[in-house]
């Protein structure tokens, strides 16, 4: 019966992937944290309502320092004394440029959130991370970030967007090969396009799918897969033509 601790959760993928395991059995998920800036999402609020008390919310900015000091001591009071097993960081920003690199003036902010928020909020769970018995972190991360699929995304407008998933993605190397000694898995995944409105309704995947997906992952991860790019896997989109694929294995860096 694992902990988890879901950011960005108000919304989007993360407001789906708080769904998905909140309907898995309490014999596999246990309490499930779900942070945000603030706790006015109706979504998130009769999530947890209906949820039997397996669904807290803790107010947390990722993108602040005193905020993630402050998160730490009402996941200890959740925790109760045990630890926490999963840290999904999935809080994030994408940006919008047509101009592309040229007219990229948010790259700080979008730094901060993307990057910084999930370094500041990982550091600080590590203690309660060493308490856990699965000790692992996911940081949700985009092959638009990849500097192997770099040519697949040549047109997308969303320059900071990219810059900060591929930094994300070293940080994710970085705690990797760190923590690794201690039993940490740390691994990065790419939900991929979902339907969301970071994705827009454009996108290849609904968010639900994506977040099913993503939870498989999650659930079948270990030591073995510390400091790898995850795929999710959905059948039919294997070799889908255009940019997008979703084989599983692993992503290119």
């Amino acid at each position: 019966m694992a902990s988890y601790l879901v950011t960005g959760a108000s919304r989007g993928l993360g407001l789906a992937l708080v769904s998905r395991l909140a309907a898995l059995p309490t014999t596999e998920v246990g309490k499930i944290i779900a942070t945000a800036r603030s706790d006015n999402s109706p979504q998130l609020k009769e999530l947890i309502n209906n949820s039997s008390g397996r669904v807290e919310l803790v107010k947390l900015d990722v993108a602040d320092q005193k905020s993630a000091t402050k998160a730490v001591g009402e996941v200890e009071r959740v925790l109760q004394g045990k630890g926490l097993d999963f840290l999904i960081n999935n809080a994030g920003l994408m940006d919008w440029s047509p101009a592309g690199v040229e007219g990229m003036d948010n790259l700080n902010e979008i730094f901060q959130t993307n990057v910084t928020g999930v370094h500041m909020v990982t550091r600080a769970l590590l203690p309660l991370l060493r308490k856990g018995n699965k000790k692992t972190v996911i940081n949700i991360s985009s092959t638009v970030g990849s500097f192997a699929s770099i040519e697949n995304y040549r047109h997308s407008h969303c320059p900071a967007y990219k810059v900060t998933k591929a930094a994300l993605n070293m940080l994710t190397l970085q705690y990797a090969q760190k923590y690794e000694t201690e039993g940490f898995t740390v691994a990065a995944i790419s939900p991929g396009w979902l339907r969301t409105d970071l994705g827009s309704e454009r996108a290849d995947l609904p968010v639900e799918v994506g977040a099913e997906k993503t939870v498989d992952i999650i659930q079948s991860t270990g030591p073995h897969q510390n400091g790898k790019f995850l795929n999710i896997h959905v059948a039919g989109w294997e070799n889908a033509p255009g940019p997008n694929q979703y084989p599983g294995g692993e992503s290119g860096w």
